[in-house]
């Protein structure tokens, strides 16, 4: 967390330096202010939602259904459970990061958060009206195994350097 601040921050640096220099330093303020007055319920729901699903998931829960241990199908769970997560990474990550805190294994959140981005249901139709059924439906059954071979790498990994 600490580097990730760390990395925003310099890129930070790096954008403001550029903005004063084109002398749109104040509008990208404003745009930034804008930004987060629409953006701060959204998240601030999203965090809340996120302490609050760890505060009430038992820890055998976690342990039974989303730790590494839990086998196939604690990959299952955390597929179907980014398919259906609506509002994707803003909803999506607090709650990862959550579950992360209660004991659910990395193998399994990975499966979840890249099924949340692969498989989210809720933008099929906006898919089917765009491009169509044909292309829509191949993009999905082409990302069905994504996830699992995602969470599955990523355990893997874990297991090997121990990180």
């Amino acid at each position: 967390m600490k580097l990730a601040l760390l990395l925003l921050g310099a890129a930070l640096v790096v954008l403001g330096a550029l903005a004063a220099v084109q002398g749109v330093f104040v509008d990208g303020l404003q745009r930034s202010g804008r930004t987060f007055l629409a953006m701060m319920p959204i998240l601030a729901v999203a965090f809340l939602l996120a302490g609050m699903a760890e505060a009430l998931l038992p820890t055998g829960f976690v342990e039974r259904w989303l730790s590494d241990g839990a086998g196939v199908r604690g990959h299952l769970l955390a597929w179907v459970a980014g398919a259906l997560t609506p509002g994707g990474g803003l909803l999506g990550m607090p709650l990862a990061a959550g579950l992360l805190k209660a004991g659910a294994g990395v193998g399994v959140l990975v499966t979840y958060l890249t099924s949340m981005a692969l498989l989210p249901l809720l933008r099929l139709p906006m898919e089917l009206g765009i491009y169509g059924g044909r292309l829509a439906l191949l993009r999905i059954a082409a990302s069905c195994l994504l996830p699992f071979a995602a969470g599955a790498t990523a355990q893997l990994i874990v297991r090997l350097t121990r990180l």
